[in-house]
């Protein structure tokens, strides 16, 4: 295992984080927090509780769950995105690093970045709603593997797309409608019978009720169900990336 190969890719690509930290971490939190005021203090101040739980806690890890999945794509998909459209991708695959090496280094610092930001949100949530985490190492467990698990989705976005364009259809078209819809702002249990049956196919769903579980002992889905689909995820992920080391799959441009 060459580790100053995967040291110098880790530390470059949190360099760029801290030089454009005003996008990386800001913009994301700043978003977040207007969620916050808007459903959590103004429109949740109407609304009932969601399981005994207040609507503005209720919503917590779904908002902090919505901004990981987007931001782990990014970070991931731009890292390994800007060597091919600058050329330089052609110096790490010269050099004596293996693929494994090279998706630690990319993949292990956005999700570091991924991770950063989660905190920095959940943190920033308290400032606006008391809540409480019931299994907070659970918490982060699910937080790690989350953005590890998108980071390499994103990957793989990265390698596929071929223009800036490309680099946003899958998170904007996607990903962030799936995560609307998947139970960040409602239970699905909220739902018409038809609608929650349908539901159960959106993947975020078990997403966002095993991160929510950390939170309050309380799911829509079971929370081994969820564990047991974002490790699938994972494993597909990395399928698709042994896949394309092996073919040489668009790593040059």
């Amino acid at each position: 295992m060459n580790l100053h190969a995967i040291r110098a890719i880790y530390h470059f690509e949190l360099a760029r984080t801290w030089r454009t930290v005003l996008q990386s971490i800001a913009s994301p939190v700043i978003s977040t927090s207007l969620y916050f005021i808007v459903f959590g203090s103004a429109i949740g101040s109407r609304m009932t509780q969601i399981d005994g739980i207040s609507y503005g806690a209720f919503i917590v890890p779904g908002l902090i769950m919505l901004s990981i999945l987007t931001e782990s794509i990014s970070n991931a998909s731009f890292g390994i995105y800007m060597p091919k459209w600058s050329g330089t991708i052609y110096e790490v695959l010269s050099a004596p690093i293996s693929p494994l090496e090279i998706v630690i280094g990319y993949v292990g610092a956005a999700a570091t970045k991924s991770v950063i930001l989660g905190l920095i949100i959940l943190a920033t949530a308290r400032l606006f709603v008391p809540f409480t985490i019931a299994h907070p190492f659970v918490m982060i467990a699910f937080l790690a593997l989350t953005a590890v698990t998108f980071c390499l989705f994103g990957f793989v976005i990265g390698i596929w797309a071929d223009g800036w364009e490309k680099m946003q259809i899958v998170p904007m078209m996607i990903v962030t409608p799936l995560t609307f819809l998947g139970g960040s702002f409602y239970s699905i249990s909220m739902l018409p019978p038809i609608w929650q049956k349908i539901t159960l196919f959106n993947p975020v769903v078990y997403l966002v009720s095993g991160f929510r579980w950390s939170f309050y002992d309380k799911s829509d889905v079971s929370v081994g169900v969820s564990l047991a689909a974002t490790l699938g995820f994972m494993l597909l992920c990395l399928g698709a990336i042994t896949w394309i080391f092996r073919t040489g799959y668009k790593l040059k441009t």
